[in-house]
């Protein structure tokens, strides 16, 4: 038979409102756009911080941490990366994109 003494029941009910209050505050925290702007910022900050140090693989540059009073013209003084490659690497895309799309362009008439 199921439990009927009300102190029993009250006790639950308080306990399942207090689960409850605490997954919909869970939810509501997750949901907020300041958290979800949080979030976003820390990936996009951590995705670049892995491209940057990818990027700086490639060219054979190693990855020095900056500090603010670093002098600007200094950062790149031990060793100045060649960004020929990239550059060259850059416009060739730029270059294939642009014939794509016109490609398309002509083949729409």
């Amino acid at each position: 038979m199921a439990d009927t003494d009300p102190d029993e029941l009250e006790r639950r009910i308080a306990q399942t409102r207090a689960e409850l209050a605490q997954t919909v505050d869970a939810i509501a925290d997750r949901v907020s756009p300041k958290r979800v702007a949080e979030r976003t910022v820390a990936d996009v900050k951590s995705r670049a911080g892995h491209f940057v140090a990818s990027v700086g693989d490639a060219l054979g540059v190693t990855a020095r941490p900056v500090e603010y009073a670093d002098d600007p013209e200094r950062v790149w003084e031990d060793e100045r990366p060649d960004l020929a490659p990239v550059l060259i690497g850059i416009g060739a895309v730029l270059v294939v994109g642009a014939a794509i799309m016109l490609w398309r362009r002509r083949k729409r008439r």
